[in-house]
């Protein structure tokens, strides 16, 4: 009876242990979200409480029903976490600082970790900490971790969000305990991003494989169990095939880290890259997916059991009170921001049969969408902007979302160029002017035939020119002739001599005239661009730049290229007569540098 009796004890012990041992992880994860909050596109046919009646994906409130579904079903613990670049994409983060309204969604949602990202900058950390000082006063929000993310002592434009920080409102590293389970996080923001955040000044960022090193040191110490980094920097598509990026690089370098949850290159990995026996997942952008990695945890060590991703579209009925949220929080959008542009969220602005696409993350060179805007730009300076302008141009990096067919709205037109901000309270860079020699117009071009192949961003498109080129000449030598193209037909032939002091005018968004200053750079000294004023005055200050689309009102009007694409698409004819304009057929077949003729 003895022996029986030790042996149950026995028995009992070994399942109690093997139970503590191995334990069941599910963690759901995003990317890149944008501020997607409707699911697209376009944005009209977006029906999230009934399935399978329309073509859109993404959606919160789609999501909210996948996550409410797999804590209900999953064993174990289910995490859900967010790698940065949460905001900016769409008009809903226009109310962010007086509403704090997403954070607080992707609460209700059940999100428990997101991180910064270069994107959250935008418009520098002084909105950024306003939003989320908003968000925590009116109610609960995920854990944000910033990251390798340094404030500057001397610069009082980062006080309030170094306040946060020291608050604990955002932090470096947390310890999540679930099921008996220490799980640590930390997150940083890669070089990439780095680079992409220019307004994030004062804020710098430490070097970020020390600032990992130390992260997974201090978080072993405190006996986390598992330690996930939450990393903004990414991976990418090597020529040889293979994969490569910073997060790769990450996993090479630090040891400790068993589990890395990427973003920013909008990469969609099918499956997890093991790099050193480490994970590394991303889920693609905007809400398409949600990524679902199945984890056990058994003395000591984590394995992967099974990934997938979850697609976010029509199939899936969205969660309903998610939804009302985002209803009202629409609503507001049209009161607030869209009736004082004479908009509604929902009115139809035109339609087109096909899709509109080409940005930098896709073959840029053969894009129908560029040259729309460059055309749209055009039309809207000429049409509104004093002297007008000879040359619009549009960089390739600032297009961030598709057209696709249907009958689009001003919020499915803002997402494609949906970046920056002016000294106005309307979202998106300013339209700005300069005015340049025909030479130094002809050195802009020639930097920018190769600024692309450093980063696909610089490729540019034009309206108003035409050039012939020289494809096999050397550097600055390529271009043999350029032509002022005009809307009544007009061709005035540039003399790009040194002799020749007529100005031309340039127009693009303010963000890429800034973008002049580093052609001396990029040309290793040969070329020094001097942006004039109509008088030929060098400009000192790029925001005198900035083009007043009404004379006639007390200010600057500023004009956004958003905008512009908006009043384009609005005067285009209704070629089937059901009160919508049409986007012209021309746009539909993509043309290999539309504006260039090659000559030998």
């Amino acid at each position: 009876m003895k022996k029986v009796l030790v042996f149950i004890i026995w028995f009992v012990s070994v399942i109690t242990l093997n139970g503590q041992a191995e334990k069941k992880i599910t963690i759901l994860h995003t990317n890149d979200l944008h501020s997607h909050i409707i699911g697209f596109g376009p944005e009209s046919a977006y029906t999230p409480l009934t399935i399978n009646d329309d073509k859109t994906v993404g959606g919160f409130a789609r999501i909210a029903t996948i996550i409410k579904a797999e804590k209900e079903n999953n064993q174990g613990t289910t995490l859900v976490i967010d790698a940065g670049d949460f905001l900016m994409g769409t008009l809903f983060p226009s109310l962010e600082k007086e509403t704090g309204f997403q954070l607080r969604l992707m609460k209700s949602m059940e999100y428990d970790v997101t991180c910064l990202g270069n994107h959250e900058f935008d418009y520098g950390p002084e909105w950024l900490a306003a939003v989320i000082n908003t968000s925590v006063g009116k109610g609960e929000i995920p854990s944000i971790l910033i990251g390798n993310a340094m404030f500057d002592k001397k610069d009082m434009r980062d006080d309030a969000l170094e306040k946060l920080f020291s608050n604990n409102i955002i932090i470096r590293k947390m310890i999540l305990t679930r099921d008996g389970i220490k799980f640590g996080f930390f997150s940083i923001l890669g070089k990439d991003a780095v680079k992409d955040a220019p307004h994030a000044a004062p804020v710098t960022f430490d070097k970020q494989s020390s600032f990992a090193r130390k992260m997974v040191k201090e978080l072993r110490d405190e006996k986390c169990d598992i330690i996930i980094c939450v990393s903004h920097s990414g991976v990418t598509k090597e020529k040889n095939g293979e994969w490569g990026g910073e997060d790769i690089e990450l996993a090479k370098a630090v040891k400790g880290i068993d589990l890395i949850i990427g973003g920013h290159t909008h990469t969609k990995l099918d499956q997890p890259v093991i790099v050193n026996g480490v994970p590394i997942v991303q889920t693609g952008e905007y809400g398409q997916f949600v990524g679902r990695l199945s984890l056990t945890y058994s003395n000591g060590k984590l394995r992967v059991d099974d990934y997938k991703l979850i697609p976010v579209d029509d199939k899936i009925m969205g969660d309903n009170k998610i939804n009302q949220l985002i209803t009202e929080q629409k609503e507001r959008i049209t009161t607030e921001i869209l009736n004082p542009l004479g908009f509604n969220y929902d009115k139809p602005i035109t339609e087109t049969d096909f899709t509109l696409e080409g940005n930098e993350t896709g073959d840029f060179m053969a894009s129908n969408l560029g040259p729309l805007v460059a055309d749209a730009i055009q039309f809207y300076v000429n049409r509104h902007g004093g002297k007008g302008t000879d040359v619009s141009m549009v960089a390739a990096g600032v297009l961030r979302d598709r057209i696709l067919p249907g009958i689009l709205t001003a919020p499915d037109i803002f997402r494609v160029m949906s970046l920056g901000s002016g000294e106005d309270d309307v979202l998106g860079y300013a339209l700005s002017r300069m005015y340049v020699t025909g030479k130094e117009l002809k050195n802009i071009l020639e930097i920018l035939q190769v600024a692309y192949k450093s980063s696909p961003d610089n490729y540019c498109y034009y309206s108003g020119i035409r050039i012939e080129y020289d494809p096999d000449k050397g550097l600055l030598k390529k271009i043999k002739k350029i032509d002022i193209v005009h809307s009544d037909g007009r061709v005035v032939n540039v003399d790009f001599s040194k002799k020749n002091k007529t100005l031309y005018s340039v127009t693009a968004n303010s963000y890429m005239l800034e973008f002049m200053g580093i052609i001396k750079k990029m040309s290793f000294g040969l070329i020094n661009v001097s942006p004039k004023d109509e008088a030929g005055n060098k400009i000192k200050d790029m925001k005198t730049a900035v083009i007043d689309m009404d004379e006639n009102r007390a200010g600057v009007q500023e004009g956004k290229e958003w905008l512009a694409l908006v009043e384009f698409l609005g005067s285009m004819r209704d070629t089937n007569g059901n009160g919508i304009t049409d986007i012209d057929k021309k746009y539909a077949v993509p043309v290999k540098c539309l504006f260039q003729v090659k000559t030998k």
